[in-house]
């Protein structure tokens, strides 16, 4: 569920990984690469907190990663 800080609507790591569609070690995995350039928004417990426009940031990230390995594929096979 969103949480509203401020007028801002962020979402939590759990339903950021389940919404873009990778694990949820794979975000981590690119938050410790910095893939999305600092993300560091926490609740009161010290959990991550995502925007929209950051989940639009992975999702533009996965969509590069994805045709990146079709085109390997399509030139090995």
């Amino acid at each position: 569920m969103p949480v509203i800080i401020d007028g801002q609507t962020y979402y939590r790591t759990a339903e950021v990984f389940r919404m873009i569609g990778i694990s949820r070690n794979t975000l981590y995995r690119w938050l410790r690469k910095d893939i999305l350039g600092g993300i560091e928004h926490r609740d009161s417990r010290g959990w991550r907190l995502f925007t929209r426009d950051e989940i639009d940031r992975l999702n533009t990230a996965i969509n590069c990663i994805t045709s990146m390995e079709r085109q390997v594929t399509s030139e090995i096979g």
